[in-house]
């Protein structure tokens, strides 16, 4: 179906201090609230973690689910070591969480239908921050009719 309509654009940070290094947070609230002051009723939504040490992804929200994503993370895929990573070399110890990022990804696109996030039944968009403690922000950018 094609459409007379202009294309739309809102954007908006959403910023975060953990008080822990590593936390994993539900931001789907905030991003339907954005959608809504968008105005966007079809199209899509890019949320994306401006930092390289950090994540935004989708899953369930259960505390027993996260605390296996942490665990899978920090003994199968990426303990927080620092000996063991060139990376930490440089005077950093945060090699871990560049590859936790790798591993669970920086962004999500997101479906935009009638105006609502078009999810599924247990789907949540969350932000995972790997080396926090310090200011960092995700963007929201929402596209559409």
């Amino acid at each position: 179906m094609t459409s007379d309509l202009a294309m739309t654009s809102h954007t908006h940070y959403l910023w975060f201090e953990t008080k822990k290094r590593q936390e994993i947070i539900d931001i789907t609230d905030e991003v339907g609230e954005q959608l809504g002051k968008s105005g966007i009723r079809e199209g899509f939504a890019l949320v994306s973690a401006m930092h390289i040490s950090a994540s935004v992804f989708v899953n369930d929200h259960e505390s027993g689910l996260w605390h296996d994503i942490l665990q899978w993370l920090e003994q199968t895929i990426a303990p927080w070591d620092p000996s063991r990573y060139r990376h930490n070399e440089t005077g950093e110890d945060n090699a871990a969480a560049h590859l936790r990022s790798l591993t669970v990804g920086h962004e999500v696109i997101l479906p935009v239908t009638k105006g609502k996030l078009d999810l599924g039944p247990w789907q949540r968009v969350f932000y995972g921050e790997w080396d926090g403690q310090r200011r960092k922000r995700v963007i929201l950018k929402f596209l559409g009719e």
